[in-house]
């Protein structure tokens, strides 16, 4: 197995993993760390992707340093938006049904 193919196999694992943990856990923050556990995948993949023959194409891992940056920007907004939500409703989670 090549290096290339197991940090695609990684990358798409971790991908899956923080996608089922988006979907299953109510709580806003542990939304947030999955939404960036599924960040890490794709930049892990990204990362496989560059090596394609002898030589790397260094375009992929522009795109990674680039959305590192844009990941730990919304990061903080997230939180930013989640704390709004637990001054508004006195608790981290979204209400199940919307206010009339």
């Amino acid at each position: 197995m090549t290096s290339p193919l197991l940090f695609a196999l990684v990358g798409i694992g971790l991908f899956t993993l923080g996608l089922y943990a988006v979907i299953v856990h109510p709580h806003l923050l542990r939304k947030i760390l999955a939404v960036n556990v599924m960040g890490s995948g794709v930049f892990l993949l990204l990362v496989a992707l560059a090596k394609r023959s002898n030589s790397v194409d260094p375009v992929p891992h522009a795109m990674v340093i680039t959305g590192i940056v844009v990941a730990i920007s919304a990061t903080a907004l997230a939180v930013t938006l989640m704390l709004r939500v637990k001054d508004e409703t006195g608790r981290a989670k979204l209400p199940e049904t919307p206010p009339e």
